[in-house]
């Protein structure tokens, strides 16, 4: 069963990153191309600054993500999943949005650059988003302690005592005891 997963993913992976390479290799082909023709988008500097970043992720996500096969054609190694979440889910934004981004600019003009800027701001958005739930999972954890605040975990005793009471324990024989005295 887990040779047929191997295998599912080894597809799944091959495909993904087939599908990436054709998509990146047309827009910057469609790039070059409108700039040195047209001098459409006027300048190499953003899209060298910008894109060749994203040309280093694409080889470090297929580099990981490639399928390895042995010299019969069995399955050596199926990649690490390109679906996961993450750093890789990142990696795959950043991507698409430069993808985006150099379209814009052979759409429009260098003023589509700008549009990259969403980029920084989603990685500082992320690293608020991790942090205050980080903050949020190690705040309950101090509840027991000091502040007489609610929510705190309960004592050992009295956890033994609500589970006594529920199984019929000494629990039950004080309230009997009590409904007897009214």
């Amino acid at each position: 069963m887990a040779q047929k997963a191997a295998k599912t993913l080894a597809t799944r992976n091959a495909a993904v990153l087939t599908r990436t390479h054709l998509i990146t290799a047309a827009l910057h082909l469609l790039f070059l191309i409108l700039h040195f023709t047209f001098q459409r988008p006027r300048s190499l500097k953003p899209y060298l600054l910008l894109a060749v970043p994203t040309l280093v992720i694409e080889f470090y996500l297929d580099r990981v993500g490639r399928p390895h096969y042995n010299e019969d054609g069995s399955l050596r190694s199926a990649g690490e999943d390109l679906n996961a979440t993450g750093l890789t889910e990142y990696m795959w934004d950043v991507l698409y949005w430069t993808e985006g981004c150099i379209a814009a600019v052979c759409i429009f003009n260098d003023r589509a650059w700008w549009l990259w800027v969403v980029v920084p701001l989603y990685s500082v958005y992320l690293v608020y988003t991790t942090v205050m739930g980080v903050k949020k999972g190690f705040a309950g954890m101090g509840g027991g302690c000091g502040g007489g605040g609610g929510g705190g975990w309960a004592g050992a005793d009295e956890q033994d005592a609500d589970e006594e009471g529920e199984e019929g324990g000494p629990g039950e024989v004080s309230s009997v005891i009590a409904q007897r005295e009214f």
